[in-house]
């Protein structure tokens, strides 16, 4: 093996390769020795070499004659000392952390956490790639006010009749024009993938003969995943492209708050045989002992430079190679958190908005965690936006028909002002929603007063109990037609609230057409038909409505709109609002107070332009009084307006028209 001196170092970590061979550099903090690995095609090790101990903590090396396609792992000696936080094992094949691709999906084996058992035969290989041309992408299509659709990669294409069998299931379907047709019918902005890079199940699942469907429990940061990616980068690329040619934005949902190396009991697969003692959170009274903010055993330490390092290489990857438009990011208070708790002034989330590669890209926070003081909605500030799920819980809890809630729906319907109006903010960073990938879809909120999550093997105990559900007279499953109609009444007043609500919006994937998980509101291990979308049984209504209330918003010059309402004030002003009652009359304190009030509306714009939503919770049909008006009121959306009247639980849009004499 021939070393490498620090003038020829790998442009970052990972395998490079050259006209000669390949450059490897890889940081592992206390390691004593690391060695590359190399493997043929029958996964047999073929060569075994020493790198070479470098400044911060690297370690580098040189292996001629091989090139892009070698199969490659690390294994790392130093210090067995479980009491101080290090693990080192030579005996454990170790996947590179900066990978952009491996042979194979993980798979969980208990030997993977079995000090001294060698684990090469059930690691994956890292693969040697060649970077592709980079990209220089223009800036998003998506901006804030529009609809993000998050959809789960193989849960959304498998069952799609129209895709070739080869690709269900990949992220070549997202190219197929079947889908693409689809997302363009409910004018998406940016489809939201859920995670993408290679995970592993939990420990606890093959057992349950379960398997991880959501992914989010990853190993590799880079790697994508080989069932979703069977081409490597090239695949997420060509369908970005596909997409971006639509019109449409792509999110990544990334995982950079833990790995699914777990517990103290859990496999060692990169990161914990490289350092883990610094690439994990350990509480400092007790060294030995890892701290577990995520609730998944582990907690990636975002305050060092080791993992910052890899977390911008990570992003920078997706965007230059894929051309992605924006991350959301899990647990997003992980990225701020030191052992003090968390800063929204955090140095990685500053060096993540401030990056040359990735300042104009989308930021999305999932601004919770279930560390001390994990609650932090509204702390990120600009230019993060923050999923919002008091707005969720809200909405929910209108519909569901709970007392006093007029007030808190008008707050959220206006972009939760609250909680986003701090330091003289005017614009909502808000991202709406009624349902996600966590908790039920929107089928089940209107079929389902409790959750019913017995198939994940954890006697019921696992998911929220706090859904603000409600089931209509029957729980679950029913052929009664009248609950029936109730149901589909209810889940289209819910899907209408949320596209009438200021800020941007999120819909589940399915939750257009019916999707329904039976009642499992954590359906995080079931990868058969709970979390698969049907296309064989879609809801025509609903995915009609649906798409009629997005051609509104999408079309509407009001509705598309981030800047926080304030009250009219007879200006010209398109942020502004008026509540009134059911007769058109000005909402007074005492009518926002009621807690049996069932019906409002809300006129937004300046006179001569509103648009007029009505939003009627009550068991009775309205004929409401619409404000007066020098032109006339149109039905916004002509094919689902019936008459005058607006039927029970219901909500109605109208457009102002004035004719110009």
């Amino acid at each position: 093996m021939n070393d490498i001196n620090g003038m020829d170092l790998p442009k970052r970590p990972g395998a490079e390769p050259t006209a000669n061979g390949v450059r490897f550099a890889v940081r592992a903090p206390g390691a004593t020795s690391v060695c590359v690995c190399l493997f043929d095609d029958d996964d047999q090790e073929t060569e075994r070499a020493d790198l070479t101990d470098g400044p911060d903590d690297y370690f580098t090396g040189f292996i001629p004659g091989i090139g892009a396609g070698a199969r490659y792992g690390f294994r790392a000696d130093g210090p067995w000392a479980p009491e101080q936080g290090h693990l080192f094992d030579a005996s454990k094949l170790l996947v590179d952390p900066y990978a952009v691709r491996i042979d194979r999906p993980f798979a969980y084996d208990p030997r993977l956490g079995t000090f001294g058992e060698d684990t090469a035969a059930l690691v994956p290989k890292s693969v040697v790639e060649h970077i592709l041309p980079a990209l220089n992408p223009a800036r998003p299509y998506f901006q804030s006010g529009d609809l993000i659709y998050e959809l789960p990669v193989h849960a959304f294409t498998l069952l799609h009749p129209d895709i070739p069998e080869a690709d269900r299931g990949t992220l070549r379907a997202l190219c197929h024009p079947a889908i693409i047709e689809h997302l363009a019918s409910l004018h998406i902005g940016a489809v939201e993938l859920m995670p993408i890079a290679a995970w592993i199940d939990e420990r606890h699942l093959p057992p349950l003969g379960l398997t991880n469907a959501w992914g989010y429990n990853p190993v590799t940061m880079l790697a994508l995943d080989p069932r979703l990616a069977p081409g490597g980068i090239a695949d997420l690329r060509d369908a970005v492209y596909a997409l971006h040619q639509a019109g449409i934005s792509v999110f990544l949902d990334v995982v950079f708050n833990h790995t699914g190396e777990s517990d103290t009991d859990g496999p060692t697969l990169s990161l914990r045989g490289l350092g883990n003692a610094a690439y994990y959170r350990h509480h400092r009274e007790d060294p030995g002992s890892l701290v577990n903010d995520t609730g998944c055993g582990n907690t990636l330490a975002c305050d060092r430079p080791d993992v910052q390092e890899l977390v911008l290489a990570a992003m920078r990857h997706f965007v230059t190679q894929a051309g992605i438009d924006g991350f959301r990011f899990d647990l997003a208070p992980i990225l701020g958190r030191d052992p003090d708790g968390f800063s929204p002034n955090a140095r990685l989330l500053q060096q993540i908005v401030d990056d040359p590669v990735l300042h104009d890209r989308v930021m999305i926070a999932e601004p919770w965690d279930i560390g001390p003081g994990g609650y932090q909605l509204g702390n990120f500030g600009p230019p993060w936006l923050e999923w919002n799920d008091r707005a969720r819980d809200d909405i929910r809890r209108f519909w569901r028909g709970d007392a006093g809630m007029t007030g808190q729906l008008a707050t959220r319907l206006s972009g939760s002002s609250d909680i986003f109006a701090r330091d003289n903010a005017v614009k909502t960073r808000s991202v709406n929603f009624v349902s996600a990938h966590d908790g039920f879809p929107l089928g089940d909120l209107v079929a389902y007063e409790t959750k019913h999550n017995e198939a994940n093997g954890e006697a019921n105990r696992d998911g929220h109990d706090a859904n603000y559900s409600w089931n209509n007279g029957t729980e679950g499953l029913t052929d009664d037609p009248d609950i029936l109609a109730a149901r589909e009444t209810d889940a289209q007043a819910l899907i209408a609230t949320l596209f009438a609500s200021r800020g941007t919006i999120l819909l589940t994937a399915g939750d257009e057409f019916g999707h329904s998980q039976g009642g499992n509101n954590n359906a995080y291990a079931q990868d058969n038909p709970i979390t698969w979308r049907n296309w064989g049984h879609i809801n025509h209504q609903r995915l009609a409505f649906t798409r009629a209330w997005a051609k509104l918003r999408a079309e509407s010059p009001l509705l598309e709109r981030t800047r926080l309402l304030s009250a009219s004030d007879g200006s010209d002003d398109p942020d502004q609002v008026a509540w009134l009652t059911a007769e058109g009359e000005p909402m007074t304190p005492s009518e926002w107070e009621d807690p049996a009030c069932e019906a409002f509306m809300m006129a937004l714009g300046p006179a001569g332009n509103r648009l007029l939503v009505l939003f009627n919770r009550g068991a009775r049909a309205l004929c409401p009084k619409l404000p007066a008006t020098s032109g006339c009121w149109c039905p916004a959306i002509p094919e689902f307006t019936r008459d005058e009247t607006v039927p029970a639980r219901t909500v109605m849009a109208w457009n102002e028209t004035v004719t110009t004499p």
